[in-house]
């Protein structure tokens, strides 16, 4: 969902919360800058173009969790929040009292908010095999080719490649097969006033309290009764599993029927991961590549490269004096930033990353989802181009 552990759109994590080719360009870049092994990328392939088997049609449930009842109208804080909504928004304050009365507990969404146990170390080629796979190929090219027009025009518009939108839908909900199931008020209110303790339990209640209140806004908007939307247990909503906040901020209304619909709207979906993505720092002159792989020297000057934020700041001049080596033509008149894709007991990987693959990590702060997306992207744009 886009920042998940940014607090912009998010899916999996609490706080995580979204362009310059023509197609054809994009798509003539589609091998380069790749992160998945020749084989791999062979037997995705070979994979993806195979007939699909039968599989017997299962109908999935109207929505996951019901929820318990809790009597969140007799809560002080809710009473507080529902009379702010009143007062700063308009809304009718015994009204809210009747919709909140139909909000429900969601304790699986509680669980899912809690730190994941110690386990395994970071593993990018297991993480990456998780998106990089037939079913998301396969569904991608489909994607692709049903709406290359909107992509085409997000282009245009927006100067983000298609690949990469057509990347960031895939990992977010495989082209709106898994968009979730939860009543997105339930797990926003859950969230907002019962949230799990940690560490930053207060901050974390004040963000879903401002998602909470955004949900409330874009269903009035869009004359949507707000006990209808579904998401992810975290809220996040649509084909780009976008926060309320992000929906207010970011969504655009990319087929021009007046309405901004992320749920059903491909084109809106299209449209808005565009902006989100211009709006956080995408620049359509930059090259098409947004990754270099490089190597690191013995003597370990380059780890004070590592972990220096979410942006591409260094000139490669410095890098090289510190031991990082280009393998592969690089520019030498921009900005990169170090990133280490760790592989568990095997040897870590090192690229240079630059501006456009940090604004995907606005979308959700994590090297492997930019990276995810990238590659995710490109094998689609291979398979198309076969």
């Amino acid at each position: 969902m886009p920042m998940r552990r940014s607090l912009l759109p998010i899916k999996t994590s609490a706080l995580s919360l979204l362009l310059s080719l023509p197609l054809c360009l994009a798509t003539a870049h589609a091998g380069e800058n790749s992160h998945i092994s020749a084989a791999d990328r062979a037997r995705a392939v070979r994979a993806a173009k195979a007939p699909p088997k039968a599989t017997a049609k299962k109908a999935p449930a109207k929505f996951d969790f019901e929820g318990e009842f809790v009597d969140y109208a007799n809560w002080k804080e809710v009473r507080a929040f529902l009379d702010e909504m009143s007062a700063k928004h308009g809304f009718d304050r015994a009204g809210l009292d009747t919709l909140i009365g139909k909000v429900r507990y969601v304790e699986s969404t509680v669980q899912l908010m809690k730190p994941a146990p110690p386990g395994k170390p970071k593993n990018w080629q297991a993480y990456s095999a998780r998106f990089i796979e037939p079913v998301r190929i396969n569904a991608g090219v489909k994607f692709w080719e049903e709406n290359a027009e909107a992509l085409a025009r997000a282009e245009r518009e927006y100067g983000v490649p298609a690949e990469i939108i057509v990347g960031i839908i895939g990992v977010e909900t495989v082209y709106g097969r898994n968009t979730g199931r939860f009543r997105v008020l339930d797990a926003l209110t859950t969230l907002a006033f019962s949230y799990p303790e940690s560490p930053t339990r207060a901050a974390r209640m004040e963000f879903f309290k401002g998602e909470l209140e955004n949900a409330l806004l874009y269903a009035r908007k869009d004359g949507i009764d707000p006990l209808t939307l579904l998401g992810s247990y975290a809220g996040a909503i649509g084909l780009p599993q976008f926060m309320p906040s992000s929906i207010m901020k970011y969504a655009v209304d990319f087929d021009g029927d007046s309405h901004i619909d992320l749920r059903n709207s491909t084109a809106d979906a299209i449209g808005s991961v565009a902006h989100f993505l211009v709006e956080h720092g995408w620049r359509r002159d930059d090259p098409a590549i947004s990754t270099y792989p490089v190597t690191v020297s013995a003597s370990r000057a380059w780890e004070k490269f590592i972990g220096q934020g979410l942006q591409a700041k260094y000139r490669l001049g410095e890098l090289q004096e510190a031991g990082v080596s280009t393998v592969a033509a690089t520019p030498q008149n921009m900005l990169f930033g170090l990133i280490d894709l760790q592989n568990g007991s095997e040897a870590t990987e090192y690229h240079l990353a630059t501006n456009n693959f940090f604004a995907i990590t606005q979308y959700n702060r994590s090297y492997f989802y930019a990276m995810s997306v990238i590659d995710l992207g490109k094998a689609i744009s291979q398979v198309r181009a076969r």
